[in-house]
This record gives C-alpha cells, structure tokens and sequence, in this order.
C-alpha cells in the first residue's frame, strides 16, 4: 500500500509541475474558462499532502520506540519541506516560463509591428516612386507631343513654302504677258483693281491671267484712286461726292474713293461754277431749275447758288 501511495504522490508531483507551466494539458476536465495555476495547485498541491500523509501511515515501523518515532516524524517533517520546496520551486520555474512567455510575446509583437511599419514605408516609397516615374514619362511624352506637333508645323510650313516658290517659279507665258500689260496700263494713267482686271480681259485674257497679272504687280490702290481723281477733275467738274460716286463706280473702294477726295487740292465751289456753265452750254435752264440741277449733282446749296450767280443766270 505504502509503494501505491508513493507512486500516486510522483504522479501529482508531475502533474503539478506540469500543471503549473501547462495548466489546459493537465485540467481537462474542468471549464476552459477556470483552468489557472491556482486550480491546478489546488488540486494537485493538496493531493501531495494527502498522499505524504497516507506514505506515512502505512508504512512499516522499524523500531517501536520513541526515537523511530521520532525520526520517523523527522523524516515526515524533512519530507514536507522538500516537497514545499518542490512546489516553490515549481511555481517560482511556472512564473519564470510565464514570464519568459510574455517578453516572448512581447518581442513578438515588437517585431510584427516593426515589420508592419516597414512593410508600410516601402508601400509608401514604392507609390512615390511610382507616381515620379508616372510624372516624368508624362513630361517625357508631352515633350515628344510638342516636338513632334512642332516638327509637324514647320514641316507644313516648309511645304507650303516649297509649294509658293514652285508656283511663282511655274508662271506660264500667259501670265507673264498679262503681267507685262498691266504694269504698262498703270505706267500711263489710273485704274482701279476690278477696272485693271476688265481692262486685261477686254484685251483678251481670260480671268484667271489677268487676276494673276493684277494680284502680282507693285502697286498702291489708294494712290490709283487718288490719280484717278486727278485725271477726272482734268477734263469735267465734279463736286464731291459725285466724284467719290464715280471712283467708287470705277471699282475703287469706298474707304480708297473717299481719301482720294479728301486728298486732292480741289475748290468745290469753282467746280459748281465750271459745271453751271457746262450745263448752259448744252441746255437752257432757269436760275431755279439750274440750282436744283447742281444739288442733284451733289454740290451744295451754297455752292450751287453761288455757281448760278457767278454765270449771271
């Protein structure tokens, strides 16, 4: 009975120490929940007493006086101790392993959280260098745009060039005289665009040469019309925006027509007289019906009444 006893105070020794490293490996039947060390000293601590209790009572006395029994109380006592020792030992080894466990745990967390922020600042440093890379081959391309575009423009340019200097070099004979006409009409009197034009169809070139002629020869328009004006009031009388009507009816613009007029030296009033005397050269008239004659020939009331006095009409 003595060595049953015995061998059942080993296991909860055992299970003790493990109890205290491991308490869910040796509590399995009690709730998850309550299985600590405390359970497990509970339990196992109190069969290590109850089981040094029993070693000691069924064992065979050797001597029956008083001092085996006393040693044998000595030995019990010496026995409590180690195994007080045991269990101190065991929760103090318990207490070392748990707290072996939470600086474990510790540097484990410590680690993952560093491996964390690291994993963090690459995903950052890889974006940014992602969003660089994406930048530059945005100006890169947009470089190669403008290039290209610019290329693309001179290019269009050159030809347009090359295409101008082919055509003036490719005149034909046909133009050539046209040209050769029209300057020779301008060195002699005045012509407007439109007037220059007709007068080079009606010596027989067809549209297209003589506006070739006119759009390729050196000549101010404004200057025609103010020639023109000249050679009009040289051989009639005008007021003046009968002439303005005349130049405009010749093919001068109004705008060139109108500086034409403003820009020659002319007495409006003497040519409301010249022409008062035109009129009675080829008609007769009243005083009344030759005033209103000259207003509708654009002269002034003044002007005509002071051309009709002048004539002693």
């Amino acid at each position: 009975m003595e060595n049953l006893f015995m061998v059942l105070f080993l296991i909860s020794t055992l299970a003790l120490f493990i109890g205290l490293i491991k308490p869910d490996l040796i509590l399995r039947w009690v709730p998850k929940s309550e299985r600590n060390r405390k359970k497990v000293l509970l339990y196992f601590g109190s069969s290590l007493v109850v089981f040094f209790v029993l070693i000691g009572v069924t064992a065979d006395p050797i001597e029956e006086d008083i001092a085996g029994i006393e040693q044998t109380a000595v030995g019990e006592e010496t026995e409590q101790k180690a195994v007080e020792e045991t269990i101190q030992e065991t929760e103090e080894k318990a207490e070392e392993v748990e707290a072996n466990e939470a600086e474990e745990e510790a540097e484990r967390l410590a680690e993952e959280e560093e491996e964390k922020a690291a994993a963090e600042e690459a995903e950052r440093m890889a974006e940014e260098e992602a969003q660089k890379l994406a930048a530059e081959e945005a100006e890169r391309e947009a470089e190669e745009e403008a290039e290209k575009l610019a290329a693309e423009e001179a290019e269009r340019k050159a030809k347009e060039e090359a295409e101008k200097l082919a055509a003036e070099n490719a005149e034909t004979v046909s133009q050539q005289q046209a040209v050769n006409m029209a300057e020779s009409y301008i060195s002699y009197t005045a012509f407007s665009k439109s007037g220059l034009i007709e007068q080079l169809e009606f010596e027989g070139f067809d549209n297209a040469d003589a506006t070739y002629a006119v759009e390729n020869i050196d000549v101010d328009w404004t200057e025609q019309a103010v020639l023109s004006a000249e050679g009009y009031l040289d051989y009639t009388a005008f007021s003046k925006s009968g002439l303005v009507d005349q130049l405009e009816f010749e093919g001068f613009s109004a705008e060139d027509a109108n500086f034409a007029v403003e820009n020659i030296s002319v007495d409006w009033r003497e040519q409301a007289v010249i022409s008062a005397q035109n009129y009675l050269d080829y008609s007769s008239f009243s005083r009344a019906g030759l005033i209103d004659q000259l207003i509708f020939e654009g002269f002034s009331v003044e002007d005509a009444t002071y051309a009709v006095d002048s004539i002693g009409l």
